[in-house]
C-alpha cells in the first residue's frame, strides 16, 4: 500500500500595505526574497513558493540583481510562482472584470518574465471568496484553488477538499488551507507533527509552512528538522512541493470529491463597510477603466486617436492594488489609507484624461454651434440605447444684466424639444450666470448625442408647484405616487404603477451598536439597534444646512419643474446629522436617494431601512458575474451595484441599485443598507475590555462627510429582474457628458457596437493585450439561455452568439478580416482551436 503523500508548501506570506504603507511592504520583499533565494540554493530539494505579481516588479524595479537570480532559480525548479495574479484582493466586492484584470496582469508579468503558466490560484488570505470566480478561473486556464478563509464555523463543508462549481455550471478543485498558510519561525516540524495527528490517513495533503504576514518565510532551523522529519518518517512520504503537485495527485480522487454550488463565506463581514471613502473610490476607478477603454477604443478603431495603450495599464495597476485585501475592506492604518486614495486619483487622473481625449476625438464630426446654441454633447458607452435624465452645467457668455430669467429650452438632433428644467448650479455667485439644466433624453447607443440648448429671457424663474399639504409632501404621476411624511421627513409611499412597494416610515437612517474592530471578526449581523436619526427642528436644521436669514422647514422642496421634484430632509442623532434628498421623476417609477450624511459616531454602523410589503420575500444581489440569492436571517450579506427584494407570490420585485456599497441585511421583509462603519484603525478584538487604549484619543474610520444614491424601482418581477443589470451597469459606468461647440469638420463617426438582446452585457470593450484586434466581452446575467447579434455598425460586421446561463463569452475582431473569433479571457486561443 502506497506511503500518505504530504506536500509541504514553504511559503511567505507578505501583505504588501496593512500595518504598514507600501514602501516597508516593498522593502519587506527585497528582504524575504533576498533570504528565500539563499536558501534555495543552500537547500537541495527544497522549493519556495510565492505569488503576487507586485512584488517581483519592486523586487524587479530595485533590485534587479536579485531578479535575475531569481528567474535563474524558477527555471531550475527551485523557485515555484505560486498563484499567477497581480496581488490578493478582497474576493467578494471587485466586479468579475476586475478579476479579469487581475489575472492578466499577474498571468502575463510572469508569462513575460518567467516563461510560466500557472494552473492553481491562490487566495490564501482574503475574507471569503465570491462564486463567480469559478467561472473566470476555468476561463483563464487555473484548474484548481488553494484558500484560507472562511473556516469550517464559518462555512461548514463535507470536507476540505472538494469541487467548486460556478455559476454557469464551470468547475474548479478546490482546497481549504485549514491550517493556514503560515507557522512561527521554527515551528514547522511542530506544525507537521501536530498535521499529522489531526490528519490521520489523509492522502494526499496539503501543508502550508514559512514565517508569514509581514514577510519572512522559512529558516535554517525549519528546513534542518524538517528534513530530519523527511529522513525520519517511513510511514509517510514528505515533499517540498507546490500546489499544482498536490492537485495532480488529488485529481486521481476528484470523481469521490464533494461538490459545492455556492459562495465562500462568510469571514469579517464589517469588511463589507467599513472604510466607506475605500470603497466609493475603487467603485468609480473600476467604473471609469471600463468606459475609458470603450471610448478609447471607439475612437481608435474608427482612426480617431492611437489607442492608450500604456496609460489604462498604469490606471488598472492602480485599480488592481486599490483592490488588495486590507485596502478595500478597510482593515488597514491612517496612513495606508491615505495613500490609497491617492493611487484612486492617480488612476482616476489618468482616466480622466483618455476619455477626454476620445471624447474631443468623437465629437469632432458633429455639427457646429449655431449663434445662441449651446451643443450638451452626451457619449453613450454602452451598446443599448437608454431613457434617462441628463444633467449638465455650462457658462453663458455674459452675466444676465437685461433683468428677468434665462429659462433654457433644449431639443434633441430631430428638433424636437425636450422636457427640461432649471436647477441650482454647483457654484453659489449671487447673480445669474452659471447655468445647470436637467433634461430628459433617450441617448442612442455606443455614440456622441447631440442636444442643443437656447435660452430663453422670461420674466421670472418658475416656483415650485409641489408643495406640502396636511404635513405631507404628494407627489403623484400616471405611473407613480409617492408620500413623504413632514413630520418625518421619510417616506410613507413608494406606489409604482398602482402597486404599494414600501411600508410607511422607509428610508429611516438607522444607527447600530458596532465595536472597534474593523473586521466584525467576531460578528456576523449588525442588528442591534441603538436608535435612529430623527427629523430635526426647524432651527437644529436651518443651523447645520448654513441657512441665516430666516428658519428653514427641516423638510422642503428644493427644485420642481416639468422634469423631476426634489425634496430635501434633515435628520439628526448624537452628534452627527444627514441631509436626505429624494429625487421623483415626472416620467417613469425609478426614484432616487441621496443621503448625505455627516458622521461623528464612534463604534457605531449606520444603516438605511427598506421595510418592503411584498410577501414571502426573498434577497438577490449581484455578484461577480453572478447573481447570488442571499440569507434572509439578518445577517450581514455582501453584493456588489444592486439588491433585490423579490416575491414570487406577488410576482414582483423592488430593486436598489447603489454606486459605491457592497453590506447589508434582509429579515422579515425588511432590506437594510449598510453605509458607514466608525470602528478604530486595524483594533484587534479581545476576550474582555476595551479593543483600543483608553489614554488617548483613537481616531475612528470614516469621521466626517459621505454622500451615498441609491436608485429604487418597483415592478413585476421578470422585468425588474432581466433590467436591474443593464440599469446598474449606466448608472456605476456613467455616460460623458459635457457642453461643447464642436468644430464641425471631423468625420461623423457611427455607433461602435450595438447588441439586439435586451440583458446581455458588454462588460468590457477595448483593444487587445497584443495585435491590432477589438476585445468584445458578453455576458448574460439574468441566468437565462439567451443569443444576440454583436454589431459593429463601422466595420460592416455582424455576429450571432449564443449564451447559456450566466455565460462570460470573449470574443476577438479583426479589422483587417472583418472575423470574430471566440477567445478564452487570457485572450489565447480556446482550447479546442489551440
Amino acid at each position: 500500500m502506497p506511503r500518505p503523500k504530504i506536500h509541504l508548501v514553504a511559503n511567505a506570506h507578505l501583505d504588501p500595505v496593512w500595518l504598514w504603507d507600501w514602501e516597508e511592504g516593498a522593502a519587506e520583499a527585497l528582504s524575504t526574497f533576498r533570504t528565500a533565494a539563499i536558501l534555495c540554493e543552500e537547500f537541495e530539494g527544497f522549493v519556495f513558493n510565492h505569488n503576487e505579481a507586485i512584488l517581483y516588479r519592486w523586487v524587479e524595479e530595485h533590485e534587479p540583481g536579485l531578479f535575475r537570480r531569481i528567474q535563474r532559480l524558477v527555471k531550475a525548479g527551485k523557485w515555484h510562482i505560486m498563484g499567477g495574479w497581480f496581488l490578493q484582493p478582497d474576493c467578494n466586492m471587485p466586479s468579475g472584470e476586475s478579476f479579469i484584470r487581475q489575472i492578466l496582469l499577474g498571468k502575463r508579468y510572469f508569462k513575460k518574465k518567467f516563461a510560466v503558466n500557472i494552473t492553481t490560484a491562490s487566495n490564501l488570505d482574503p475574507f471569503g471568496h465570491s462564486r463567480g470566480l469559478v467561472q473566470i478561473l476555468a476561463k483563464s486556464g487555473f484548474d484548481s484553488y488553494i484558500f484560507c478563509r472562511p473556516g469550517q464555523n464559518e462555512q461548514p463543508l463535507p470536507a476540505d477538499d472538494f469541487v467548486w462549481v460556478g455559476f454557469d455550471g464551470s468547475e474548479v478543485m478546490a482546497s481549504r488551507v485549514s491550517a493556514h498558510y503560515n507557522s512561527p519561525a521554527g515551528a514547522a516540524a511542530k506544525k507537521l507533527l501536530d498535521w499529522f495527528a489531526a490528519n490521520p490517513g489523509r492522502n494526499p495533503s496539503l501543508l502550508l509552512w514559512g514565517v508569514g504576514n509581514h514577510g519572512g518565510g522559512p529558516t535554517r532551523q525549519d528546513l534542518a528538522e524538517l528534513r530530519r522529519l523527511m529522513d525520519e518518517r517511513k510511514d509517510v512520504l514528505i515533499l517540498h512541493s507546490t500546489p499544482e503537485a498536490y492537485f495532480k495527485d488529488l485529481r486521481r480522487k476528484r470523481g469521490s470529491l464533494p461538490r459545492h454550488a455556492g459562495d465562500l463565506n462568510p469571514w469579517a463581514v464589517g469588511c463589507y463597510t467599513t472604510m466607506a471613502r475605500i470603497k466609493q473610490g475603487h467603485r468609480r476607478l473600476e467604473n471609469d477603466l471600463l468606459v475609458a477603454e470603450k471610448m478609447a477604443a471607439a475612437a481608435h478603431f474608427q482612426g480617431l486617436m492611437p489607442y492608450p495603450q500604456a496609460e489604462l495599464e498604469e490606471a488598472g495597476r492602480d485599480l488592481a492594488f486599490t483592490q488588495f485585501h486590507d485596502i478595500l475592506p478597510g482593515s488597514s492604518i491612517p496612513v495606508a489609507e491615505e495613500s490609497s486614495l491617492r493611487r484612486i486619483g492617480h488612476g482616476l487622473e489618468i482616466l480622466s484624461r483618455i476619455k477626454a481625449r476620445a471624447f474631443f476625438a468623437l465629437a469632432g464630426g458633429l455639427r457646429a454651434a449655431q449663434e445662441g446654441e449651446f451643443p450638451i454633447l452626451v457619449y453613450n458607452p454602452h451598446p443599448f440605447p437608454y431613457e434617462c435624465l441628463v444633467e449638465a452645467e455650462f457658462q453663458p457668455y455674459e452675466i444676465n444684466f437685461g433683468g428677468g430669467y434665462l429659462a433654457p429650452h433644449i431639443s434633441d438632433e430631430r428638433r424636437r424639444l425636450l422636457p427640461v428644467q432649471p436647477e441650482k448650479e454647483a457654484s453659489n455667485l449671487n447673480l445669474e450666470w452659471r447655468k445647470k439644466v436637467v433634461f430628459a433624453a433617450r441617448l442612442e447607443p455606443a455614440r456622441m448625442n447631440r442636444f442643443t440648448c437656447r435660452l430663453e429671457r422670461r420674466s421670472s424663474r418658475p416656483s415650485a408647484e409641489v408643495k406640502e399639504k396636511d404635513g405631507k409632501i404628494y407627489f403623484e404621476t400616471e405611473e407613480l405616487e409617492i408620500i413623504i411624511n413632514a413630520r418625518t421627513g421619510l417616506v410613507d409611499r413608494y406606489r409604482a404603477n398602482g402597486v404599494d412597494f414600501l411600508a410607511e416610515q422607509s428610508l429611516r437612517p438607522l444607527v447600530m451598536h458596532d465595536n472597534s474592530d474593523p473586521w466584525g471578526m467576531t460578528l456576523r449581523s449588525f442588528r442591534d439597534l441603538e436608535g435612529s436619526f430623527e427629523l430635526a427642528s426647524s432651527e437644529e436644521g436651518s443651523r447645520v444646512s448654513g441657512i441665516t436669514a430666516r428658519p428653514s422647514l427641516p423638510v422642503r422642496v428644493v427644485e420642481d419643474g416639468p422634469v423631476r421634484t426634489i425634496v430635501e430632509a434633515v435628520f439628526s442623532y448624537g452628534n452627527s446629522f444627514i441631509f436626505q434628498r429624494y429625487k421623483l421623476p415626472k416620467k417613469g417609477t425609478e426614484i432616487e436617494v441621496e443621503t448625505r450624511v455627516h458622521w461623528l459616531e464612534k463604534d457605531r454602523m449606520l444603516k438605511l431601512s427598506l421595510p418592503t410589503l411584498l410577501k414571502s420575500a426573498y434577497y438577490l444581489g449581484q455578484t461577480a458575474f453572478g447573481v447570488a440569492e442571499l440569507p434572509r436571517d439578518g445577517n450581514e450579506v455582501v453584493s456588489q451595484k444592486w439588491t433585490a427584494v423579490v416575491s414570487r407570490e406577488d410576482d414582483l420585485a423592488l430593486t436598489c441599485i447603489n454606486e459605491g456599497i457592497y453590506g447589508s441585511d434582509f429579515l422579515n421583509g425588511e432590506a437594510r443598507l449598510s453605509l458607514l462603519r466608525s470602528p478604530a484603525y486595524s483594533a484587534d478584538p479581545v476576550l474582555s475590555g476595551p479593543m483600543v487604549s483608553q489614554d488617548r484619543y483613537i481616531p475612528r474610520i470614516d469621521q466626517g462627510e459621505r454622500l451615498f444614491r441609491f436608485w429604487l424601482n418597483g415592478g413585476k418581477r421578470a422585468f425588474r429582474l432581466s433590467s436591474v443589470d443593464r440599469e446598474a451597469l449606466f448608472h456605476n459606468e456613467k455616460p460623458f457628458v459635457l457642453v461643447f461647440s464642436p468644430p464641425g469638420r471631423g468625420r461623423r463617426v457611427k455607433a461602435f457596437i450595438l447588441i439586439s438582446d435586451s440583458a446581455i452585457q458588454v462588460s468590457a470593450l477595448k483593444k487587445a493585450e497584443t495585435g491590432p484586434d477589438l476585445i468584445i466581452r458578453l455576458f448574460e446575467p439574468t441566468g437565462k439561455k439567451r443569443t444576440t447579434t454583436v454589431s459593429l455598425p463601422w466595420a460592416s460586421a455582424k455576429k450571432t452568439v449564443s449564451l447559456s446561463p450566466f455565460e462570460i463569452k470573449t470574443l476577438q475582431f479583426s479589422p483587417k478580416s472583418a472575423q470574430f473569433k471566440e477567445i478564452d479571457l487570457l485572450e489565447r486561443p480556446l482550447r479546442r482551436e489551440r
